[in-house]
């Protein structure tokens, strides 16, 4: 009998929650009574789908502390993301664009677009530990940005940025600040408010929601211009049919997920402290450790050992992890992430990203580390024996 791999790529995406699943069914014609109308038709059918996202709005931004009515859903973070950077800058004078030297490639691509549309571009240093480098930050707000984008949470290492404070200096410095926290909601609170952003991300797949469900959280106050037009859903400001399943999905999961927030984020923070200590038992390099994180988050390297090849031994064995950023897998360069926080390059190629979720037992955990053991040691003396 096989047995299907331990999944420790949790910030990669997450399997569908069954309550989310359940909900959604309706929606794709696989559970009674079958749910379909287009929310845009004034009938019956419409209206329902209508009422149903209009709930799962009202669940999204209850998640974050925000109005309904603040909330455009996208078709993920990705595009979410695109929406802010490329949105604003259409509605603006080509300014300052500042974002911070670890962003997702998804803010980091759009950002050099609009550098080649005139814009000027400004990539934020972080420290050795992956936090905003304050004297760089300081030079940034002397520039006067116009459009700011620092993530919330790192997708590799898991550190957190004070986004609060970094808010509160770009406004007085004339900016909008917009922070990706796609990899933050559902592990650590998330306040729209209290954060003080104009714009937030966030993406359903990464909280138990479905994949192709994200949303962009935005000030009124800030102007957009659409990606897509066409029907005027989304304010305007998002064109096309709504995908009424995915949003339902995503509704749910975020509901879901601030609910056992707390719980699973000590429970998480115990494994990844004790995968943690193994690690350094076997003299790894834990990156960011110094720093605060995210409490399921742990990203490593061993000295001369590569880590895809620890990454494809570890799958082998039977469990799931990742080199870095599931995004960048087809490239490989080291982690654009660990080059910021001035990690040697043939350090960071060795990097292994361990993302722990609500599935994940402490159990698994013990296997895991044993096998780490196990496969490190044997490509230590394969090494060993080539030299």
């Amino acid at each position: 009998m096989s047995f299907a791999p331990v999944y420790l790529d949790w910030n990669a995406t997450t399997p569908l929650a069954p309550e989310v699943r359940d909900a959604m069914l309706p929606w794709l014609g696989a559970a009674q009574p079958a749910r379909f109308g287009n929310a845009s038709s004034r009938h019956e059918y419409g209206r329902q789908a209508r009422a149903a996202i209009d709930e799962a709005r009202a669940r999204v931004a209850a998640a974050v502390g925000a109005h309904a009515t603040e909330v455009v859903f996208t078709s993920g973070g990705s595009e979410a993301n695109n929406l802010f950077l490329k949105g604003a800058a259409a509605c603006l004078k080509p300014g300052t664009l500042a974002i911070s030297a670890i962003e997702h490639p998804c803010v980091r691509e759009p950002a050099r677009q609009l550098r080649r549309a005139g814009w000027a571009l400004h990539e934020i240093a972080v420290d050795a530990d992956g936090r905003i480098d304050v004297a760089d930050w300081q030079r940034v707000l002397e520039a006067r940005p116009t459009l700011v984008s620092v993530m919330l949470a790192n997708n590799e290492t898991g550190v957190l940025q004070d986004v609060a404070t970094l808010a509160r200096e770009a406004r007085k410095a004339g900016a909008w600040l917009h922070t990706d926290a796609v990899q933050a909601l559902g592990k650590i609170e998330v306040d729209f408010r209290a954060l003080g952003v104009q714009a937030m991300t966030l993406s359903a797949h990464k909280l138990g929601g479905p994949l192709g469900a994200g949303a962009l959280v935005l000030d009124k106050r800030v102007e957009l211009s659409p990606l897509i037009a066409g029907g005027g859903q989304e304010r305007g400001l998002r064109s096309g049919t709504e995908n009424v399943a995915a949003i339902v999905g995503f509704g749910l999961a975020c509901q879901r997920a601030v609910a056992h927030r707390a719980a699973e984020a000590s429970r998480l923070s115990v494994m990844r402290d004790g995968i943690e200590a193994a690690l350094s038992a076997l003299g790894a390099v834990v990156f960011s450790r110094a720093a605060i994180r995210l409490p399921n988050t742990v990203f490593f390297a061993f000295d001369a050992i590569d880590g895809e090849t620890l990454v494809g031994k570890l799958d082998r064995a039977g469990f799931a992890c990742a080199s870095g950023s599931a995004c960048s897998s087809a490239q490989p360069e080291p982690s654009h992430t660990l080059l910021a926080m001035g990690v040697d390059p043939t350090v960071a190629r060795g990097a292994v990203r361990v993302s722990l979720g609500r599935d994940t037992t402490a159990e698994e955990v013990e296997r895991f580390v044993a096998t780490l053991s196990h496969v490190v040691r044997d490509l230590r003396n394969l090494a060993s024996v080539a030299l």
